[in-house]
C-alpha cells in the first residue's frame, strides 16, 4: 500500500514525533509498503496537497497538540481519508487528561485525586490541602505529553514556579497526588474482530529521578523490563483496568494506558496515549517485540485495521 506517514506538527513533542515518522516509515518500507514521510506543520498544509499524493491513508505519527487531540482526525475524517488509530471524538476525550481521568473513574478504573488549575483560579488552597494530605504533588499540562512541563513537589512555596511551568505549555494544568511507587505502561491493540486485547506490560525504571522527558529520550537513562517483572497477580488487574480505560474512552485500534502502582500495590490510571511514540527508545513497540511482532508487521496490522473501520464512509 502506499502510506503517507505525518510527523513533525508544532507541540513541544515535535522533535520526538519526527523520530517517530522516520522509524515508521523505514519499518514500513522494509515491510514492503510504499511509505513518504510528511513533516507537516498545519492541517491546512496537508489537506491543500493531498490529491497529490495519491495514498491509500495515513499513518499518524504526530505526537500532541493538533495531531493527537481529535482537530487532525476529525479534518481526515471530513474528507474521508483512512488514517491510523482513534477518530476523532476518542482522541479529543484522551488528549483532556482531567476529563479521562472521569471517563476512567466511571469506568471503576481508579485514578489518583486531583483537579485542574489555571490563571482565573490556580487553586492554592486546595494544593496546600492536598499535599499535607499526601505529602507530594504533582503539576502538569492538562493535555500535554512526555513529560514535558511536568513538576513533582513537597513544598507549596514551589507550587506557583510549577503552575507557571505548566501554563507555558497551555492554559489549564492537572494537580495531583503524587503515586509514589513504580511507573508501569500498558500497550494495547486491536485485531480483526474488534477484539481488544493488551500487550506485555512494561516496568518503566529510570535510574535516577522520575521518568521525565530526559529520562524518556536519552539512551541508557531507564531500564525497560518487558515483559514486566510482576505478580500475575497484578499482570491480570493492569490488563483488565488498561482494557476498561481505553474502551472507556471509546479508543480503536491501539493504545497506551500509563499506571501508577504503589507500595501498597494499588494502581492508578494516570492517561491514554493514542498516538504514542513510535522512536527507538519508545514503549509502544518494545511491547510488540515482546508478544512476537516485528516492528514493520505491527505497524502493518495496526493499518489494515484502522483502514478496514468504516469512520470515514457515509
Amino acid at each position: 500500500m502506499k502510506i503517507i506517514v505525518l510527523c513533525g506538527g508544532t507541540s513541544p513533542e515535535r522533535e520526538v514525533s519526527l523520530n517517530s515518522g522516520k522509524a515508521v516509515g523505514d519499518a514500513l518500507r522494509e515491510f514492503g509498503h510504499d511509505a513518504e514521510v510528511v513533516d507537516i506543520t498545519s492541517i491546512c498544509e496537508f489537506l491543500s496537497d493531498r490529491k497529490n499524493y495519491k495514498a491509500d491513508g495515513v499513518f499518524i505519527a504526530l505526537h500532541g497538540g493538533w495531531g493527537e487531540d481529535g482537530r487532525l482526525q476529525a479534518a481526515l475524517e471530513a474528507f474521508e481519508i483512512p488514517f491510523t488509530g482513534s477518530g476523532s471524538a476518542a482522541c479529543m476525550l484522551a488528549m483532556d487528561k482531567s476529563a479521562a481521568k472521569l471517563a476512567f473513574a466511571d469506568a471503576g478504573v481508579p485514578v489518583p485525586e486531583g483537579f485542574t488549575a489555571t490563571k482565573k483560579n490556580n487553586n492554592i488552597d486546595r494544593a496546600e490541602a492536598l499535599l499535607k494530605k499526601t505529602g507530594k504533588i504533582i503539576v502538569k499540562p492538562n493535555g500535554g505529553g512526555s513529560t514535558v512541563g511536568v513538576t513533582p513537589l513537597t513544598d507549596i512555596d514551589d507550587y506557583m514556579h510549577a503552575l507557571e511551568l505548566s501554563w507555558q505549555y497551555e492554559e489549564k494544568a492537572l494537580v495531583e497526588e503524587f503515586i509514589d511507587g513504580e511507573e508501569i505502561t500498558v500497550p494495547l491493540a486491536e485485531n480483526a474482530h474488534n477484539q481488544t486485547f493488551t500487550l506485555p506490560a512494561i516496568h518503566i525504571k529510570p535510574k535516577v529521578g522520575f521518568y521525565d522527558y530526559k529520562n524518556k529520550y536519552t539512551h541508557g537513562n531507564t531500564e525497560y523490563i518487558c515483559p514486566a517483572d510482576l505478580p500475575d497477580e497484578i499482570t491480570g488487574r493492569l490488563s483488565k483496568l488498561a482494557i476498561l480505560a481505553h474502551n472507556s474512552l471509546g479508543c480503536r485500534v491501539y493504545n497506551r494506558i500509563d499506571f501508577r502502582l504503589s507500595r501498597d500495590n494499588k494502581l492508578y490510571a494516570l492517561e491514554s496515549n493514542t498516538a504514542p511514540g513510535m522512536t527507538s527508545t519508545s514503549l509502544v513497540p518494545k511491547a510488540a517485540k515482546a508478544y512476537g511482532y516485528t516492528f514493520g508487521g505491527f505497524l502493518d496490522e495496526i493499518i489494515r485495521t484502522s483502514f478496514a473501520i468504516d469512520r470515514w464512509k457515509k
